[in-house]
């Protein structure tokens, strides 16, 4: 078979392809970074790149994605174009993402530390015990005699059971090998590693001398878009380095759907899915351990949340159940494994454990979350809700907990707009428009090249503010805006003119990305009010709303109420809680109680499927409007 040099500019990549290979596929094998919603379908137009110099096969039916200008110039879908001979492809600013770009200065999580857990133990309220699912114990063990002569493990068992609480313990045949002679070369003092597993605690290994400084766990949050990690000293309790990174699951799909629909309709399988957030994770390792002189031998455990489609991509579990009817996964709950099993390069001998999840749609984040802001432990009622791809909602208290997922779509994280991007650097972020002038901030204070979540709020919510738009989404043509441009035959906004942007085009929004984003909304709405109406309550009878996620962080209340998609009430008692997956799971990882609430928490939340539930669609077709088809709903909402 023939094969073809291309080369990526601007990184002035080179490498050798066969003929047919996609662009999207020879960038995948340079490690270049191509943006697909649609793991390569070509449903999506994301990865539309430019074919400066040679020749390319393309699908016929990707052109409809492309403007006559673009097709002229000789742009394609990364996924659809294949190569045909020696070709170079330009990969322009709106298709690029690269890792720098994720937001760490200011953060679109939450990386404080909570309340630091309290040593004291209060029956009434478990998750004050700061009790870790991995410790060290150092033991100074009595030298064996003729009156005294049990075994070498029975007598560490003997020490662990009188200066700790714990009574039931296990080991390994590798932790009884060389077992002797590590007891006898070190004057009987050495220190145990112990995990909980169960009712019991495992120990992990026998280790000279006192090691117990030396003993860090990992809090992640396996997240869609990103993995981000915290490293944490499991002796005190305190967080000492954070990293993330974006999710390099992104190369097979954007969400989850395409990352199934790739695992379920690829000869490899899982295995490239598994082995993307595997390098994540130990990119992170390392970067955190490097960071901080420790090598990643020190961390002994590993605490995951995640979406249910992440928990099972990590674990290298097959997710294809998961979104055909009735939306099986192939578990809930997963087994404490040896972190090594997965390729996790931490001890050799350390855990990982996962978040249980509750149903297909309703993951280990939001169990984590739940945890987190503490609904599960009080008695008031109170709602958590993150908005992502799917916006994943729970309510309850101490006594009853029902969640629920809609399926929102990607407009919240730029999808379906044309030029709707994710949170980083030039996305356009605050909008605001004042007598026909526009105003607007990007992230990292560079020229624009598209427009993110919040941005897509604050504008839709001006557009219809300033009667630019109307109720519906669709254009005032009676208004003479300057801004307001036909473009083959359809209206489009001008947000910001091309000699202002990156891209050196006009950065516009349609009536299509308009109603996409409607649609998104209103999803979420009858989603929250479907809910409500479940379980018989109004919104007056929630104590506070929780909004979590790295959407909300940015999240401007009064608009996000102004366009439908929280409900009119009074803002103070609406809280944002950053990253809450994983702030849950770093209480898991420091708090045995904590992750058994975990579990506790996944099995008695009552999720609702809303697809097979009537009252959602009728909801969600009266949330077809801007804000609602019902204006006693928002009564402080005025345009």
């Amino acid at each position: 078979m023939s094969s073809y040099k291309v080369t990526f500019l601007p990184d002035g990549e080179v490498l050798e392809v066969e003929d047919g290979t996609t662009i999207m596929g020879a960038a995948q094998k340079a490690g270049i970074y191509i943006n697909s919603l649609c793991g390569g379908e070509g449903v999506c137009g994301k990865c539309r790149v430019q074919i400066a110099d040679g020749r390319f096969r393309a699908d016929k039916h990707s052109i409809s994605f492309l403007s006559k200008e673009e097709v002229r110039e000789g742009y394609a879908l990364a996924c659809q174009a294949r190569v045909d001979e020696d070709a170079e492809v330009i990969i322009p600013p709106e298709s690029r993402l690269e890792a720098e770009q994720i937001l760490m200065e200011q953060p679109v999580v939450d990386y404080s530390q909570p309340e630091k857990l309290s040593v004291a133990r209060i029956p009434s309220d478990p998750m004050t015990l700061f009790e870790p699912l991995v410790q060290k114990r150092y033991l100074e063990l009595k030298e064996p005699n003729q009156e005294d002569n049990i075994g070498d493990i029975e007598r560490i068992i003997r020490e662990l059971r009188t200066s700790t609480d714990y009574k039931s313990f296990g080991m390994s045949l590798r932790c009884l090998q060389g077992l002797a002679l590590k007891l006898r070369d070190n004057d009987w003092k050495v220190t145990a590693t112990i995990a909980k597993h169960g009712d019991l605690w495992r120990i992990l290994q026998i280790e000279p001398g006192d090691t117990t400084d030396r003993n860090y766990g990992l809090a992640v949050d396996v997240g869609t878009t990103t993995v981000v990690a915290q490293l944490v000293h499991l002796k005190s309790g305190n967080v000492i380095g954070v990293a993330g990174s974006h999710n390099l699951q992104a190369h097979y799909g954007e969400d989850v759907i395409s990352r199934m629909i790739f695992a379920c309709g690829n000869e490899k399988g899982v295995n490239p899915l598994h082995g993307a957030v595997v390098k994540n994770i130990n990119s992170l390792i390392k970067t955190l351990t490097d960071e901080k002189g420790l090598t990643p031998e020190d961390i002994t455990c590993v605490v995951a949340a995640g979406n249910t489609t992440m928990s099972h991509l990590l674990l290298s579990l097959i997710p294809c159940s998961i979104r055909l009817d009735p939306y099986v996964p192939t578990a809930n709950i997963f087994p404490q494994i040896r972190a090594n099993e997965i390729d996790i390069g931490i001890n050799p001998e350390g855990v990982l454990e996962t978040i249980a999840d509750v149903a297909s749609y309703v993951g280990g984040d939001i169990v984590a979350g739940v945890l987190a802001c503490g609904m599960a432990d009080r008695p008031e009622t109170k709602v958590l809700i993150d908005v992502g791809t799917n916006g994943e909602i729970a309510i309850g208290n101490s006594e009853w907990m029902v969640c629920c997922s809609a399926s929102a779509g990607p407009a919240f994280e730029g999808g379906g707009i044309r030029n709707g991007m994710r949170a980083t650097r030039g996305a356009i972020e605050r909008v605001k428009i004042k007598n026909g002038e526009v105003t607007y901030s990007t992230i990292g204070k560079a020229k624009p090249r598209g427009i993110c979540g919040s941005g897509l709020i604050d504008l839709i919510y001006e557009l219809v503010k300033n009667g630019i738009i109307n109720s519906d989404g669709k254009f005032d043509l009676s208004r003479n805006s300057e801004r307001v441009v036909e473009r083959e035959g359809k209206p489009e906004f001008i947000l910001a003119y091309a000699k202002d942007t990156e891209t050196g085009k006009d950065l516009t929004i349609s009536e299509t990305g308009i109603g996409n984003l409607i649609r998104s909304k209103g999803a979420v709405f009858a989603a929250i009010k479907s809910l409500m109406d479940y379980v018989g309550l109004g919104f007056e009878d929630i104590d506070t709303f929780f909004v979590a996620g790295g959407f909300g962080t940015y999240l401007d209340i009064p608009r996000a109420i102004g366009i439908g998609l929280l409900p009119d009430i009074d803002t103070e008692r609406i809280q944002f809680i950053g990253n809450s997956s994983l702030m849950g799971a770093r209480m898991a990882l420091l708090s045995a109680h904590a992750f058994e609430r975990t579990i506790k928490i996944a099995k008695s939340m009552t999720n609702i499927e809303l697809s097979t539930y009537q009252p959602f669609m009728d909801e969600y077709v009266a949330a077809m409007f801007l804000p609602h088809t019902d204006k006693k709903l928002f009564p402080s909402v005025d345009y």
